[in-house]
């Protein structure tokens, strides 16, 4: 969201729980503005739900009590409108990362959990600056002058990992095929390897490793995300070529949420995946 009129992460998010109630109430835009009577028009809703106008509490609580939510559901979602919106804090990197991306990025800060899975390289977040490096200055989309920015913002996004205060908590899964792509010198794999093994030895995070061995799991097209939130439903996302999609709908998370499980069963446990690590170390 690099645009200066596009709505912040926090707010597209709540915009998505705001519609998400509507359509389980089965009410359309005009019965919504009708139930909660002065102050709400059409398309002042239509902004809230698209993130486009900031939401205040009592905006949300009204239009929820017209959709039939429940008390503890009004708390939690006017809870989330009452935080401060951390999600722009990578504005300063707006001029080398596409909105599409910048959305993510905003929805991680507010993550409470992440499950990644990455079958072609080593998942971003827990990149080292030489292996991050090395990977970009190879890639024909990344301008040359771009490839330092964007490895200062991998690299504050990987500090949610250690923050002391509200550290998120990392599940992802990789290929035997990401982890044994050669990116950069010998002693940058090394680096990178050395990485994760501290990494996947923290409490808040679980590396597995997905070996043909194991047998097939649920995840065959590839790359995608599930982020989780304190006070919001899951979100899936999945990059594309130039863009990516958000999945929001139960039904649709529900479909990685499987995909997740069928990966935490295949993949190598937790212990093994580590040891698995130390022994490319050995073959470097």
């Amino acid at each position: 969201m690099a645009s200066r009129d596009a709505p912040s992460a926090l707010q597209w998010l709540i915009g998505v729980e705001l519609k998400r109630y509507r359509d389980r109430s089965g009410l359309t835009q005009p019965q919504v503005v009708k139930a909660v009577g002065a102050g709400l028009t059409v398309g002042k809703l239509g902004h809230l739900e698209t993130g486009e106008r900031r939401q205040y509490p009592e905006d949300i609580a009204r239009v929820m009590a017209a959709c039939g939510a429940e008390r503890h559901e009004i708390g939690r979602l006017t809870s989330l409108a009452e935080l401060a919106d951390s999600s722009t804090w990578w504005g300063s990197w707006s001029d080398v990362v596409p909105d599409w991306f910048g959305t993510f990025v905003g929805l991680e800060r507010l993550a409470a959990g992440e499950f990644t899975f990455e079958p072609l390289v080593i998942p971003g977040l827990v990149q080292t600056p030489a292996y991050a490096q090395s990977l970009t200055m190879r890639g024909r989309r990344v301008r040359p002058d771009h490839s330092n920015r964007l490895v200062e913002l991998r690299m504050q996004r990987a500090r949610r990992l250690t923050d002391p205060d509200n550290p998120l908590t990392l599940h992802f899964a990789l290929t035997d095929h990401a982890l044994g792509l050669h990116v950069g010198a010998p002693e940058v794999m090394v680096e990178q390897y050395n990485h994760l093994i501290t990494l996947a030895k923290l409490p808040n995070i679980t590396m597995q490793v997905v070996v043909p061995e194991r047998g097939p799991h649920d995840a065959p097209t590839g790359q995608f995300t599930v982020l989780d939130f304190e006070h919001a439903r899951s979100i899936a996302y999945v990059e594309l070529q130039d863009g990516a999609i958000y999945a929001a709908g139960a039904g649709e998370v529900d479909t990685y949420r499987e995909s997740t499980r069928s990966l935490a069963d295949v993949a190598l446990p937790p212990e093994d995946s580590i040891d698995f690590v130390i022994e490319l170390i050995k073959n470097v």
